[in-house]
């Protein structure tokens, strides 16, 4: 092995060490119970270690009612993007009609602009029908992705045309071309964008923090966030803890379909 393999091997297991070691610090405190935490100097001892952070996480908070409404939010939202994402790829991929460079242009357009920019007005328009602290207020602003028709469009644009017009002189219409065929070989493209759209849903604050008011209709992240404010680090710990768990299986689970599925397309044939 050369020298500059392992110069290079050390730097990545060592950058390793320094992310995992506040997750593994965090979730060190989170077992300890709250005298020995508060004490000073600080002194990390698992020796007393307890599970009373996590019993009463849920004891004193609606964990499960906050995850209910974040899987609600991942349901309804996920399902929507990828269809939109998929049909709005299609036609900028594999039909020409007057205008598609420039509307193709116009939507990447919308990937520069800021959230930030722009959630006031969303804001406004939630309250104005009367959406606060409902489903469709939590939803209806994050029905469709640009970036997710984009990464798309880049995927079909490597399937080749032949294909599609074999498909079409068979007698296969569009739709069904679309559902049978084209849907099933961006498979690893979507599958890729569902387990990413599902973490950036799931840990979605802004939004949600805006549009509710009732604590049963609050997400896990805006849920936990209600902690921040408490001296109980141990608490606030455990409730981040159990706040990551779905997120990292997501990621552990799901990295090589994530891996896979954005190198998928980037050469054309």
């Amino acid at each position: 092995m050369k020298k500059k393999d392992i110069v290079s091997d050390i730097f990545k297991i060592l950058l390793g060490i320094v992310l995992v070691l506040p997750l593994i610090l965090a979730a060190s405190i989170s077992f300890m119970p709250k005298a020995d935490i508060m004490k000073i100097p600080f002194e990390l001892n698992l020796s007393n270690a307890t599970l009373e952070n996590y019993i009463h996480s849920f004891k004193y908070m609606n964990l499960l009612t906050y995850f209910k409404n974040s899987f609600i939010m991942v349901g309804i939202e996920l399902p929507c993007k990828a269809f939109t994402a998929l049909l709005a790829a299609y036609a900028f991929s594999h039909f020409e009609f007057p205008g598609k460079n420039f509307l193709f242009t116009l939507t990447l357009t919308v990937m520069m602009i800021p959230g930030e920019v722009i959630i006031m007005s969303l804001f406004k328009m939630i309250m104005g029908w009367n959406l606060i602290d409902t489903y469709a207020g939590l939803t209806i602003t994050g029905l469709v992705d640009v970036a997710a028709v984009f990464m798309l469009r880049q995927n079909m644009l490597s399937i080749p045309k032949s294909l599609h017009e074999a498909a079409r002189i068979d007698g296969c219409g569009r739709m069904r071309y679309f559902f049978s065929i084209l849907v099933p070989l961006c498979r690893t493209v979507v599958a890729a964008y569902a387990l990413r759209g599902f973490i950036n849903i799931y840990n979605s604050y802004m939004w949600p923090l805006l549009v509710t008011t009732k604590d049963e209709m609050r997400t896990i992240q805006t849920g936990v966030a209600q902690l921040s404010w408490s001296s109980h680090s141990g608490l606030v710990l455990a409730a981040a803890m159990i706040t990551s768990i779905i997120p990292l299986m997501v990621y552990f689970f799901g990295m090589d379909s994530i891996v896979e599925g954005m190198t998928a397309g980037a050469v054309k044939n």
